[in-house]
């Protein structure tokens, strides 16, 4: 039985972080959620805060 190797991944440039909506308080306050993990250095938290921005519905209906 011969095995190979998986395809190499190829990963792109990370795009710009979201940008909290003005006015939302769910999104400023992940932005300041965002920038405090940041100051402690925390990127696992700083990405979770960026995930949530960019997922959430700022209003929309389901």
């Amino acid at each position: 039985m011969k095995t190979t190797m998986a395809a190499a991944v190829h990963l792109g440039i990370p795009g710009l972080e979201p940008v909290p909506v003005e006015g939302c308080g769910v999104c400023e306050a992940l932005g300041r959620q965002r920038e405090d993990a940041r100051r402690k250095l925390d990127l696992s938290k700083v990405s979770d805060c960026n995930v949530e921005i960019r997922n959430h519905p700022h209003g929309e209906r389901a």
